[in-house]
């Protein structure tokens, strides 16, 4: 099962053929614009805010070297992570519960 979101190269008809030639991938697109449904958009957010923040570029390994850096930063702490992929999560109900009838 692939998962993602609606990025124009993942749409694109070269990746939609590679999928109809392969039955084993199922791929789900999310909805057009749904942070909320991301992982990923929590990981950019912390980035924004943490390695990003207040950060003139100089150049493009300069963008690069500072990603890196914010990235290997999360990866060492997995509750930032968890919370990413907390936040995606459908709500889960929990279903009344019923004892079975006596006859």
């Amino acid at each position: 099962m692939l998962i993602w979101d609606n990025l124009n190269t993942h749409r694109a008809a070269s990746i939609r053929g590679f999928i109809a030639a392969h039955d084993w991938i199922t791929a789900f697109y999310l909805p057009p614009y749904a942070p909320n449904l991301n992982p990923v958009e929590g990981i950019w957010s912390l980035l924004r805010r943490s390695a990003q923040n207040n950060t003139a570029l100089a150049n493009h390994d300069h963008l690069i070297c500072t990603l890196r850096h914010g990235l290997r930063t999360i990866q060492y702490r997995s509750h930032l992570i968890d919370g990413c992929l907390t936040g995606t999560a459908p709500a889960i109900t929990k279903q009344p519960t019923t004892s079975p009838k006596r006859q």
